[in-house]
């Protein structure tokens, strides 16, 4: 069980599996605990925090500092609602910028196998650039490494290759749950390079 408020980030490389993920597990919290889903991308623009675009790349540029800000200020006003109600209270962030972000209680890092990813990166219409880029940072970790320069023992890595969300889902259940837990390090797939 859960004692207490909790935060949770579900982060990871574009087309890993964070929204379905997200989305299965605050479909079940919700029947236990006073649940809400905060889906980081739509936050940041729904808040101004968006600072304009990057010509090059072709995205967003977020405001990280504020978003920061902004996101432990709507975290704690939910913790403040209704105190007179003994029930714990957990708030999933999901999407690619919630491990840069503070405060969580558990970060746990979607990974799938470039060869898998880049399948998905490209019925999604990535430009080239964007799915060479993306696949280069699945396969060097930069989610995972930039999560634990922030939270340390706090992140979790799941592999997601070759499971179904339902799996994924149960596996980050028990990471929540204090059941499972998936140390920093133990996915490599460096071996993509030597294929490219």
């Amino acid at each position: 069980m859960i004692n207490g408020n909790k935060i949770i980030f579900i982060t990871g490389t574009p087309c890993v599996g964070k929204t379905s993920v997200a989305s299965n597990l605050f479909d079940y919290f919700k029947k236990i605990f006073n649940t809400k889903l905060i889906k980081i991308n739509d936050f940041a623009f729904e808040n101004d925090l968006v600072l304009g675009e990057d010509s090059k790349k072709g995205y967003k540029v977020i405001d990280v500092d504020s978003l920061d800000e902004k996101l432990n200020h709507d975290i704690k006003l939910f913790f403040n609602s209704d105190l007179d109600k003994p029930i714990s209270k957990l708030v999933i962030v999901e999407g690619h910028l919630s491990h840069l972000c503070s405060n969580c209680d558990k970060c746990i890092v979607l990974r799938l196998n470039p060869r898998i990813l880049e399948k998905r990166l490209k019925s999604r219409n990535y430009s080239k650039s964007k799915i060479n880029e993306n696949l280069e940072a699945e396969a060097l970790s930069v989610c995972s490494a930039e999560a634990y320069d922030i939270h340390g023992n706090l992140v979790n890595e799941v592999d997601t290759t070759n499971k179904s969300v339902d799996d994924v889902t149960s596996i980050v259940k028990e990471i929540i749950l204090n059941d499972a837990s998936y140390p920093v390090g133990n996915i490599d797939f460096m071996d993509w390079f030597l294929d490219n």
